[in-house]
């Protein structure tokens, strides 16, 4: 059993109130042993954990992307235990939020009771480093099992570590694993059961921490080894090489660029099927709900309301799933530590660090995924500068704008089409990193922290952990935006559908018109009678009236009512705009924009006055407006989640729009000058 800890109102910082496990009755405190576990990042902490509670658990190759604390129930010598799996940290003094939370769980700082033991886990093949933290928590005086991992790894490479003389060394046991075969797993429980008395350490550990701790772990190293071979990292020849042409400045770009293609592009394949399958079966859903209840208020909110706020939440689960699942295999192999030491190049000049690569490019798929995966990002200041930033790369949700609006200005002309759509990309990327070159030297000041990372071992993927991993983080968005989104799109919907207007006067008209013709005859004048009825509703509605208040503060960007309103009902969900479009202009609610004659339509649209409703400048305005607009309220919801506060989701609403704008005035105005309508 276990329970991820987490406080919401503190998700920046990354500091975690403990919850009691569901379903269990409280036991007292004191008749619980509690025991941590603590080590760098990729030293088989997390991978021991599964192996003492049962549980399947994963942290990333980047340090701090595990701020929760697991716990799991287990029993040690027939006492029952709680154990704690800390975030992996590469020094607890460290201003990072894992080693705070560390500090603040080894202080007694009212996040639970402090623990009775600390199994500290290192890597075998890394000991200089790795006995750098064991001194750090030496020194606050917590009994301290050392648990040596991958000792098979540190043999291969020709290491041969006397545990004997390294306990006697630090002051305390250490015991040899190899944890995932579970080999020393039991002698390593029977020592924490022994551990009651705080360690011994060498009277030397006192300078060292008040001095170089380095310099202390390599004496303790080198008398453990017998020789030099403990100060540096023992590392096989082909792992050298491979390093080499992953990390090159200009070669380890182009193996990115290739990775992260095939990994977008999977998304994308992948993620259609199950997207349009989830579709489906809400649309199934709602169809038999509408078949089921009396007409009314109550079934269109039920149907139109709920049921599609809740579709139009958990249709992005696959993509958050494949993004999560796909990026867990990369990490896996140690590849994905590579690719940030390469990138952190790049984004460090725009005052970004490495660890934001991923969510930037998470958010090519789709911001929410984006902006969940900054959890990887140890400094507040580089979180939150990706966090506002992440919206600008060009997700999936535009795509069917970028379609529509591609294909009016370039009829006929898909190359010139197909470069504006690339183009689109361009823009936003350069807007993002843009953005956050400007953040980092006004309201986030600094430049971005250095990122410290260890280049792990290759090895295969574990595909049973990238899918617990997709899985958790899945629902996780589920839980964290999901009631928010389905409120959201409930208003929506009622500012659309309300107040319900009658049948459209010119309707009226065909309908008396159509009851003197034949049958035959009469369908064409009853299905536009439809169309009629479906744009004055929209029109009447509360929706249609506010595009109407709103559109004079549009005009200059060349926007008439309806083009207002399909930008305003856009802040739902970009891809709005074009069904919105569909009704006001073409009066099909379920048109395809890509088939010719929909485009057609849409493009020989005309306004009340008779001019046309999109000209080449008012659909470049608008293009540039959708791939720099914030129009995405979902998003803003999971920004305050993840920072805590409606400020920052403020902030990113009023800054992308004000952008959009600008540029949009820009393209417009800009376009009539050089003549172009």
């Amino acid at each position: 059993m276990s329970s991820a800890l987490s406080d919401p109102k503190a998700p920046v910082d990354g500091v975690r109130k403990a919850d009691r496990p569901q379903g269990e009755a409280p036991q007292p405190e004191a008749t619980r042993l509690r025991v941590a576990l603590l080590g760098n990042p990729n030293t088989g902490k997390t991978t021991l954990f599964n192996q003492l509670c049962g549980l399947r658990a994963k942290t990333s190759n980047f340090p701090g992307t595990t701020t929760d604390i697991r716990t799991g129930r287990m029993k040690i010598g027939g006492v029952e235990a709680d154990v704690v799996d800390l975030p992996g940290i590469y020094r607890i003094d460290l201003d990072l939020p894992e080693s705070t939370l560390v500090r603040n769980v080894l202080g007694d700082a009212g996040l639970f009771r402090r623990p009775d033991v600390v199994v500290v886990v290192v890597d075998a093949a890394n000991l200089t480093r790795n006995l750098c933290l064991v001194g750090e928590l030496l020194d606050y005086g917590v009994p301290t099992v050392v648990g040596l991992n991958m000792v098979d790894v540190a043999q291969r490479r020709g290491l041969s570590i006397d545990t004997e003389r390294l306990s006697t060394e630090l002051g305390c046991p250490v015991i040899p694993l190899v944890a995932r075969r579970r080999e020393g797993v039991d002698e390593l429980l029977a020592a924490v059961e022994r551990a009651t008395a705080p360690p011994s350490p060498p009277p030397d550990l006192d300078a060292a921490c008040s001095g170089d701790l380095v310099t202390w772990a390599e004496r303790i190293a080198v008398a453990s080894l017998g020789g030099e071979q403990a100060v540096g990292t023992s590392r096989d020849t082909v792992t050298e090489r491979l390093d080499q042409a992953f990390t090159h400045p200009l070669l380890g770009v182009l193996v990115f660029s290739g990775v992260m293609f095939a990994l977008f592009y999977t998304i994308f394949a992948l993620a259609t099927v199950p997207m349009d399958l989830i579709e489906a079966t809400f649309e199934h859903v709602g169809g038999w709900l509408a078949t089921l209840l009396p007409a009314g208020p109550v079934r269109d909110l039920l149907v139109d309301g709920v049921v599609g706020g809740i579709s139009g939440t958990v249709v992005f689960f696959p993509q958050i799933f494949l993004l999560f699942f796909l990026i867990s295999l990369v990490e896996d192999t140690g590849y994905l530590a590579r690719a940030a030491f390469v990138m952190d190049r790049v984004l460090c000049r725009f005052g970004l660090p490495g660890h934001a690569f991923v969510p930037l490019l998470s958010s090519h798929a789709c911001a929410i995924p984006g902006i969940l995966s900054t959890k990887l990002i140890p400094d507040r200041a580089d979180r939150l500068t990706t966090i506002l930033v992440a919206p600008f790369m060009s997700c999936s949700a535009r795509l069917p704008v970028y379609v529509l609006l591609t294909s009016l200005l370039f009829i006929d002309r898909p190359l010139l089409a197909a470069l504006a759509f690339a183009g689109c990309y361009v823009v936003g990327a350069t807007a993002a990193l843009g953005s956050a070159f400007l953040a980092r030297r006004t309201i986030l000041r600094g430049r971005s922290r250095p990122m410290v990372l260890e280049l792990p071992s290759y090895r295969m993927p574990s595909l049973r952990s990238a899918f617990i991993v997709a899985w958790e983080q899945g629902v996780t968005f589920l839980r964290k935006a999901g009631t928010v989104i389905m409120a959201i799109c409930v208003v929506m919907w009622w500012l659309s559908s309300y107040p319900q207007a009658g049948p459209a006067p010119a309707a009226e008209q065909l309908r008396a018109q159509a009851a003197t013709l034949p049958a035959a005859q009469q369908q064409e004048l009853l299905t536009e009678a439809e169309h009629l009825d479906a744009r004055y509703a929209q029109a009447q509605s509360f929706a249609g009236r506010i595009g109407k208040t709103v559109q004079p503060v549009f005009a200059p960007l060349g926007y008439d009512w309806q083009l207002t309103v399909g930008v305003l009902t856009s802040f739902l969900a970009r891809e709005v705009f074009v069904s919105t479009m569909a009704v006001l202009l073409v009066g099909e609610e379920e048109g395809d924009v890509e088939e010719q004659g929909v485009i057609d339509q849409i493009r020989r649209a005309r306004r009340e006055n008779g001019d046309p409703v999109f000209t080449t400048s008012t659909a470049a305005s608008l293009l540039i407006f959708f791939v720099l607009a914030m129009q995405c309220l979902p998003t803003l919801a999971v920004t305050q989640k993840e920072t805590g506060t409606w400020r920052w989701a403020a902030l990113q609403l009023g800054y992308m729009t004000g952008v959009a704008y600008l540029a949009a005035f820009a393209m417009y105005h800009g376009l009539h000058a050089l003549g172009v309508g």
